[in-house]
């Protein structure tokens, strides 16, 4: 591409005990005759570490070293003072997690890419499973595959499946197993990878799976090498335990439409897997709270059928009572235990849904979470499924930490409906609760979490430890849980020897591989740990999963990997960070839920003085969200010294939630406006807004405005005013200043002001009619939990432009964008500002990305659309 040609790449997989330590290669060449730049790009699953980066370049290796994140950032920012880019930038998608690295190479010159990455393979429905995305984007002279699997346990299964394999390349995938070893290649020639006999264009553009599994003649498998071990537990043939199961469901209104449809969806195909010795019931939260019975109900088919009805005339509207929901849930639980009316031996598991982050009731995350961690005691484990990218992700997962669950996204795409079904099933065969593994307590230090709510079939327990004399080469273990006829106990034993006798015929283990197991899985649970502690207790845990980061080289959250490039003048650091889960703005910046039609959103993220974005400001830069004109949506980019624009549409009437901060009780709806009379040859009409609304609940203040009048209402007081005044109107928690036929600003005590730009038309206009612009100064002052249309902007983006070309219009060339994981076709233009000059406005430059920001706003934006201003 662009005469870069990639001759060689390798996908590298050794897997040992479930450990999977796999290398990309990737060698290019500049077959051109100037210096060009070259990419290398790749998709990592997420639980995986990246553990080593190198590119060598005309015989000489270019290594990158792993330091704690502010070290790291500190060499970044200082090769960035020079004027210097970042050579590493991350993203994250749905399962993986995006690395790319770019160097100029001289031309003819060759460049090698060498990325190293580890992960501990989870089992899942009776399987272990091996991810990994292919998209070399061209045809490839040298492509391959290597898959190597050794489980001294035995392999008793063993597949390979790829998304883009078509009938032809299905002969491709060869596969071999064979007691403890199994082997899986994909080498397709060069005529094999074409979309068509005489096509450039490279099928190989997908996921390729390898699921495998292991001989399991007790459900105990110890291995220990060299002072560490690692425990497999995973009983099979166990009757399963019967479950009670509270279904809590968000139904206010951001949920209308697709998402509650597949909500729905999801919850009648799980009706129909219900087994008849279950418990179950429906909970609804929005600004109130409902329930389909007031008691567990036994999954009868009866009952059932009664079910499907209630599941079926679910509908969304209103606010988000989610601790109410919550509350009645864990209550009717609690209830049906205390009162004997489920089966003694069951497992009980609580499992809410919900995309958006609660507003009614007790709103505040940390009172929440005291309060549902006080009522559940440790009974049962929370299960917290956040639909899009709109909920606090970061309260949802401690929640549910703090509660023995877990949390799990659920994307907001057609397959949402099969995301909470998978969700289901996962949790839907309970065969012990309680689970204890016990290891003598005067051999073992290190221990990874040896406690577990409950065993669901299918699925693995694993616990590695570390001796405390490391020359010991002998253990025991005994397991207990709770089955569903009666108390278990396993008891199992393993020598040193018995593990290096299973291994003298592999050849190809990878380093010390039990210590790094070892490591994995004990940074990993430091940082989930992490996730609920405060103070004393997060420093600690930060400290130590940081040491053992650095120890064994791992790319955390808690570290960077800095990769020092060679230029023709001087180094150009980067960095490459792990993308952490929670309010990762990274990911959740432009969540916009889908296209807003025929409204305009300005997120403007004030630039450094340096920046074109900030030409003939004088004063201090300050962060502001506004929407203005006829339809713009403009995203400033400071690092990039550059903007984003798209246009969307929506009809008037719609009225749609701007700004909504739970914590300080601000909320902003907008009311669409369009033209005198719809021009019957446009396909979308012109639309603006004509009314807002801003509350501030805690204050009972609201204010309506409008192109003709301004309302405050306090309470029950009413004050109007029209634009022909000039006032100044100070109230407890608000100032109001109206400059006459231009402007209103309100500021708030919170510290958050709103700037209202009056936009007049001639009054006999045939078409335009005046409308009003909206502006919101000091939006760092309102909470993290700040969502809605304008509110959840409030942090930067990043993304990469590349190869420039003529477009359609000569003035305005096109190019391709990698943003949030996507490539995009972007056109050069410039979108209109009126935050200083209402009349005329200040031209933005900016990349235009087409189809309403498909590629750069995800979901729908039915999610934003309510029912009145207040």
């Amino acid at each position: 591409i662009n005469g870069i040609e990639i001759y060689n790449m390798k996908i590298d997989s050794k897997v040992t005990s479930r450990f999977a330590h796999n290398v990309i290669t990737s060698r290019a060449v500049n077959r051109g005759n100037v210096s060009k730049e070259v990419f290398f790009d790749v998709e990592l699953p997420k639980t995986a570490f990246i553990t080593n980066f190198s590119m060598t370049i005309d015989g000489v290796t270019y290594p990158g070293t792993i330091k704690e994140k502010e070290a790291a950032k500190k060499q970044y920012e200082k090769a960035v003072s020079r004027g210097q880019t970042a050579g590493l930038v991350k993203a994250s998608g749905r399962k993986t997690e995006k690395f790319t690295v770019s160097v100029n190479i001289k031309a003819a010159s060759k460049v090698t890419f060498e990325l190293t990455y580890e992960e501990l393979l989870k089992r899942h429905f009776g399987k272990y499973e091996m991810f990994i995305k292919v998209k070399p984007k061209q045809l490839v002279k040298d492509f391959e595959i290597e898959v190597n699997v050794f489980e001294p346990q035995g392999i008793t299964e063993l597949e390979a499946e790829g998304t883009f394999i078509t009938n032809e390349l299905q002969n491709v995938i060869k596969k071999t197993f064979s007691d403890k070893k199994g082997h899986i290649s994909f080498k397709p020639t060069l005529d094999q990878q074409r979309t068509c006999a005489t096509c450039s264009q490279s099928v190989l553009d997908g996921d390729f799976t390898v699921r495998y599994d292991v001989k399991r003649t007790t459900p105990n498998n110890l291995q220990i090498v060299n002072g560490y071990f690692v425990h497999f537990f995973a009983p099979t043939n166990l009757p399963k335990l019967p479950k009670n199961i509270i279904f809590v469901i968000d139904t206010s209104g951001s949920m209308h439409g697709r998402e509650i449809e597949q909500t729905k969806e999801a919850l009648l195909k799980i009706l129909d897997d219900m087994k008849e010795d279950d418990y179950f019931n429906f909970i609804l939260f929005n600004s109130e709270v409902s329930t389909w019975k007031e008691t567990l109900i036994k999954a009868t088919p009866e009952n059932l059928d009664e079910a499907r009805k209630f599941v079926r005339q679910i509908d969304a509207g209103g606010l988000t009572s989610l601790h109410g929901g919550l509350m009645r849930g864990i209550d009717i639980l609690n209830a049906a235990h205390e009162g004997n009316l489920v089966p003694r031996r069951s497992a009980s598991i609580i499992i809410m849904l919900t995309d958006g982050q609660p507003n009614v009731g007790v709103s505040d995350p940390q009172a929440i979470e005291t309060d549902v961690k006080k009522a559940i005691g440790g009974k049962y484990p929370l299960y917290n499924l956040g639909f899009g990218p709109g909920v606090d992700y970061g309260f949802l997962e401690r929640m549910a930490l703090e509660n023995k669950g877990l949390a799990r996204r659920i994307y907001a795409d057609s397959d949402a409906a099969l995301q909470l079904q998978g969700f289901y099933d996962e949790v839907s065969d309970p065969m012990l609760t309680d689970v204890e593994l016990n290891y003598p307590a005067n051999e073992i230090s290190d221990l990874t979490r040896n406690s577990f709510k409950h065993f669901y079939d299918g699925s693995e327990i694993v616990v590695a430890g570390r001796f405390v004399d490391s020359n010991q080469n002998h253990l025991t273990v005994d397991v207990r849980g709770e089955g569903a006829d009666d108390a278990v106990s396993y008891t199992t034993q393993q020598d040193a020897e018995q593990t290096a006798q299973a291994f003298q015929e592999q050849e190809y283990i990878f380093g010390e591989y039990i210590e790094r197991l070892w490591a994995y899985l004990t940074i990993e649970q430091l940082l989930e740990k992490r996730i609920a502690a405060t103070g004393e207790e997060k420093e600690n845990l930060t400290a130590e999963a940081l040491a053992l980061s650095l120890k064994y080289k791992f790319v955390t959250p808690l570290t960077s990997m800095v990769v020092t490039k060679p230029e023709e003048n001087d180094n150009e650091d980067g960095i490459a960070d792990k993308p952490t889960e929670g309010i990762d703005m990274f990911t959740m910046l432009l969540y916009l839920r889908s296209q807003v039609p025929g409204t305009v959103f300005l997120i403007t993220f004030f630039p450094s003085a340096a920046s074109p974005l900030y030409q003939g400001q004088t004063s201090q830069p300050t962060w502001y969200t506004s929407v203005d004109g006829d339809p713009h949506f403009i995203i400033p980019v400071p690092q990039k010294k550059d903007a984003i624009c798209f246009n969307i549409n929506e009809n008037p009437g719609t009225v749609l939630n701007l700004i909504n901060d739970p914590v300080t009780g601000i909320t902003v709806n907008g009311e669409l406006i369009g033209d005198k009379k719809a021009n019957s040859d446009a396909k979308i009409q012109n639309s603006y807004f004509g009314k807002l609304g801003i509350a501030n609940k805690h204050l009972d203040l609201k204010l309506t405005v409008t192109p003709e009048k301004i309302t405050i209402q306090n309470g029950n007081e009413k004050t109007g005013f029209t634009w022909l005044d000039s006032v100044n109107v100070q109230q407890e928690g608000l100032t109001l200043i109206i400059n006459r036929k231009k402007n209103l600003v309100l500021s708030m005590s919170s510290g958050a002001s709103f700037v209202v730009v009056l936009h007049q038309v001639w009054k006999k206009h045939p078409l335009h009619q005046d409308f009003l612009g909206l502006y919101t100064l000091g939006g760092d002052k309102l909470s993290e939990q700040t969502h809605g249309l304008l509110g959840q902007f409030f942090h930067p983006i990043d993304f990469t432009i590349l190869e420039i070309h003529p477009g359609s219009d000569p003035k305005k060339p096109d190019a391709t964008m990698i943003v949030k994981n996507n490539e995009l076709i972007v056109t050069r233009g410039w979108q209109k500002d009126y935050r200083r000059d209402p009349t005329h406005g200040v031209d933005i430059p900016c990349w235009f990305v087409h189809d309403n920001g498909a590629g750069l706003i995800d979901g729908v934006h039915t999610d934003y659309i309510v029912s009145s201003l207040f």
